[in-house]
């Protein structure tokens, strides 16, 4: 039980991914550490539900291959990820066409020989082109064009993307040097799924970004669910170090006062909860706007002849913005012989939310959804900080000595950039500290004045 003489190094309000890396980095370099979370459990956003042997994302953010964070941040050396097919789904014109396929930033110089080939296959005498290159999403040069974009995009350093003029997402898509009907069949649904922004407001770095990551690896999901990754980074920390159910009424540098255990002692704070719950601790933090999300789960009798692949509409047709066989995806997420369907509404839904939507699936998947059950229906009105430009997708995670602010809003606004401004902070704390990080370290802390 906790009391009002426990101490800490440093006190971290919020169990969600970025405090939670944030935390393995501090331990690890010999600083003790308390992370409070007001909910019963770790996660935040990223939580799963279990329903009926179903594993049920609340928000499931999709996730690239190509994120570093993954693969460096301490505590996730069990996660398994689960790759959607090769490229995407696009549904137009009351056809799917696959597209979008990524080739390694090596890659370049063989798109470059697609794009010629392609070209000659067009001037070809009785040379017909594939239906699947054809209809919505243009012919074979637009295809290796596209290819050869992606691949250019993939090649590019992270730090030339930030130094490029930054307007909205929507203004940039004109100059990529794409048809309308690559930009508008392809970049635009691509861009509002992996935005979760229908109306592409977002920075043009930022979706920049985005589509780097794309490019540069495959999409993909937890095995299991997105609260995996919670999980995973609270289980590896020492025992006892995560408290759940606790709730802080105030804050500051050195000390924290909570519902349930009074006032706790601290060196420094980290508050590394979402923007709204951080700026009601810290009047004055600035609070930006956000991108509502609703996650649905259908169960189906037998699974839609998509297999693996993230499905989008191009043409909007309806409230989904994408969707997935997500059984096929990620079999872990079903009971065995059972089918999930998952898909993502974006901005306000409609009022009929489950009629609605199996009706607009049914348009997307090409068979009737009459006798689909609705597992589950999450909606967030704060799932996705808005990125609106100016936006630095780097923001000071250090607010004064011994203050400190962590999370997907100081970031990028992705399981990368949460994971992200966690390391951030933590190497902010340790450098006002005075103490050198390092993995397993044992280093003290001088004794508190």
């Amino acid at each position: 039980m906790l009391s009002t003489a426990h101490h800490a190094d440093v006190v971290i309000i919020g169990a969600g991914i970025a405090g939670l890396s944030a935390a393995h980095r501090l331990i690890s370099a010999g600083v003790s550490v308390s992370v409070l979370e007001a909910g019963p459990g770790v996660g935040g956003r990223m939580t799963t539900d279990e329903v009926d042997g179903f594993r049920l994302d609340r928000v499931g953010p999709l996730l690239s291959t190509s994120y570093p964070e993954l693969y460096a941040t301490p505590g996730l050396a069990g996660l398994v990820l689960r790759n959607f097919d090769p490229g995407v789904l696009v549904h137009s014109e009351g056809r799917r066409y696959r597209t979008g396929e990524t080739r390694s930033a090596r890659g370049s110089r063989s798109a470059r020989g697609a794009l010629k080939a392609a070209r000659a296959l067009a001037h070809a005498p009785r040379a017909p082109l594939s239906g699947a290159l054809t209809g919505a999403m243009g012919g074979a040069i637009d295809h290796a064009r596209l290819g050869v974009a992606l691949a250019r995009l993939a090649a590019t350093p992270q730090a030339r993307i930030l130094a490029r003029p930054e307007r909205t997402a929507r203004d940039a898509l004109s100059g990529r040097g794409l048809s309308s009907r690559t930009l508008n069949g392809f970049v635009r649904p691509l861009l509002t799924a992996l935005l979760s922004d229908p109306g592409l407001t977002t920075s043009s770095r930022c979706a920049d970004l985005a589509l780097h990551s794309y490019a540069s690896g495959r999409l993909c999901v937890p095995s299991g669910g997105s609260g995996t990754l919670p999980e995973l980074l609270a289980a590896a920390l020492p025992p006892g170090t995560v408290r759940t159910g606790v709730h802080v009424t105030a804050a500051d540098i050195t000390s924290v006062r909570t519902k349930e255990h009074g006032e706790l002692g601290c060196r420094s704070l980290l508050l590394a909860t979402g923007a709204g719950a951080a700026a009601e601790l810290l009047p004055g933090l600035r609070v930006p706007s956000f991108h509502p999300v609703t996650v649905l789960h259908h169960t189906a009798p037998a699974p839609p002849p998509t297999g693996a692949a993230l499905l989008l509409d191009a043409d909007r047709g309806g409230p989904v913005a994408h969707t997935a066989v997500m059984s096929a995806v990620d079999p872990a997420r079903a009971p065995h012989g059972r089918t999930l369907i998952t898909s993502t509404v974006l901005g306000t839904p409609p009022p009929d939310l489950d009629r609605t939507v199996r009706a607009h699936l049914a348009a997307l998947y090409g068979m009737p959804t009459d006798d689909w059950e609705l597992l589950a229906a999450h909606h967030d009105p704060e799932a996705v900080p808005a990125m609106e430009p100016p936006h630095d997708p780097h923001r000071p995670v250090r607010l004064l000595a011994g203050l400190y602010v962590c999370g997907d809003h100081r970031d990028t606004s992705t399981v990368q950039g949460a994971l992200s401004s966690g390391r951030r902070a933590a190497g902010a704390i340790l450098t006002d500290l005075g103490v050198r990080p390092g993995y397993g370290s044992t280093a003290a802390l001088p004794e508190a004045a």
